[in-house]
């Protein structure tokens, strides 16, 4: 099993122990002890957190209440909303806590299949995409929530108040932060393809305009209906692609410095 990310030609000396002895119930085995560590974590984080899902929803909710006039609450629709929107938030807070410890699992199992030059690449790939993906959430709470909500609610007729449902508001956020946080990948999804060779900087570069142009009509889709919401997501994808070229320039300079 190799991986596509390195295009250098290996060592066949280089050693993977006992990797290609093994038959394919084995590597089944191991994956299912590592599925196994990942649920236990999960599961553990789940209760853990369980008798704080109401306050951890209140806070999640905060930048919803500021922005609502003084005589609209929040409300429940349905009978078990109360109870279902923070259970089905904690869950999500749960992966999130334990997103780290998920790719260290998928890590130690795919890390004796690599050599050495792949384990050099892939860990702070995947290290990489944490961090991203986490500041991607962060952004989306801290920045593009609050300007999102005070446009819906400002424009809203005066005749009109404001209730909006919990489950919906949860199913809003939820949406938006795995929106920003798969945005937030992009330097690292721009890294692979030019450590693949699928493409290189100088063609990256001379399509800037038309992935820029992608960007917005990425955002229009993947946002809720206002140019705030595709702005707030458009000039942040630009940006971190511009990173992904940045580091993809440095990376094919120093495979030019080693191979002369």
């Amino acid at each position: 099993m190799t991986n596509s990310l390195s295009p250098q030609v290996h060592n066949p000396q280089e050693e993977r122990p006992e990797l290609e002895s093994m038959p394919i119930t084995k590597h089944l085995m191991v994956l299912r002890s590592y599925l196994f560590k990942i649920v236990a974590v999960l599961l553990l984080l789940f209760f853990c957190l369980l008798p704080f899902a109401n306050k951890t929803y209140s806070t999640l909710s905060e930048p919803l209440r500021a922005q609502l006039p003084a005589n609209s609450t929040m409300i429940a629709t349905d009978v078990t909303a109360t109870f279902m929107a923070p259970f089905k938030l904690n869950f999500f807070i749960a992966i999130m806590l334990a997103m780290p410890f998920i790719i260290y699992q998928i890590w130690s199992f795919i890390k004796p299949a690599l050599y050495q030059k792949e384990k050099n690449l892939a860990f702070p790939l995947l290290f990489g995409s944490i961090i991203l993906f986490y500041a991607g959430v962060a952004f989306a709470y801290f920045i593009a929530l609050p300007s999102i909500l005070h446009f819906f609610i400002s424009v809203s007729p005066d005749t009109v108040a404001p209730m909006t449902d919990i489950n919906s508001y949860l199913t809003f956020c939820l949406k938006l932060f795995l929106v920003f946080g798969l945005t937030f990948e992009i330097p690292i999804i721009t890294l692979v393809l030019i450590l693949a060779g699928l493409v290189t900087t100088q063609t990256l570069s001379e399509k800037r305009r038309f992935i820029i142009v992608g960007c917005f009509f990425v955002a229009m889709f993947a946002t809720p209906p206002d140019a705030i919401s595709m702005i707030m997501l458009a000039v942040p994808m630009w940006m971190l692609f511009e990173l992904g070229l940045f580091f993809g320039k440095l990376i094919e300079k120093g495979k030019a410095v080693e191979q002369d």
